[in-house]
């Protein structure tokens, strides 16, 4: 019997919590690979883009294999019927984690990440926000015990990071690890 191969495809999504470059980074080191990118982006994710980075949405955009608008709640990707390896959002608004937590499909980034969760495949969200509240953690910990990854990007300092784009690669490296994708990155080898 032969099994049908489909291609490996990847949801990313930004929102409008501070740290779009880790979007943005996921994307171009994901450019050139196997892995089919899927992009949507928030409208507040876009305007955090445009205050935090020299990017402008369009060029960011371009980076992915497909992009789908926010309101398109008939893309691809809010169907469980397109295979995806799974979905990262990075940033992950805490607005984003409590419309996921609470099922509130009300644009196609709660909607991706709502079938991915009832697909039972990888969900991953680096979530930026501090300090949190009781309220964040509970949703976080709701999540954690669906299967969703929590992968706040928080900066490892023992590879001694020269530079900001030392500490992203790294954030982003470890979101990417978390869906069995591995890039050429420098890591850390141990201490010794």
């Amino acid at each position: 019997m032969q099994t049908a191969t489909h291609p490996r495809r990847l949801i990313v999504g930004i929102t409008g919590a501070s740290g779009s470059i880790y979007g943005v980074r996921l994307l171009e080191m994901l450019q050139g690979s196997d892995i089919e990118t899927h992009l949507v982006m928030s409208r507040w994710g876009a305007r955090t883009l445009v205050h935090e980075t020299s990017y402008t949405p369009e060029q960011v955009n371009a980076l992915a294999s497909v992009v789908h608008p926010l309101t398109d709640q008939g893309a691809p990707i809010s169907s469980g019927s397109f295979v995806t390896m799974g979905m990262v959002i990075a940033p992950c608004s805490v607005r984003t984690l409590a419309a996921i937590a609470h099922g509130l499909g009300d644009n196609l980034v709660h909607r991706a990440a709502d079938v991915v969760l009832k697909e039972r495949r990888t969900l991953v969200l680096a979530v930026r926000e501090a300090p949190l509240s009781e309220i964040h953690l509970e949703n976080m910990l709701k999540l954690a015990r669906m299967g969703v990854v929590i992968a706040p990007p928080m900066p490892a300092f023992y590879g001694r990071p020269a530079t900001i784009d030392d500490i992203v690669n790294y954030s982003c490296v470890r979101l990417l690890d978390q869906l069995g994708v591995h890039v050429d990155a420098s890591r850390w080898g141990g201490f010794g």
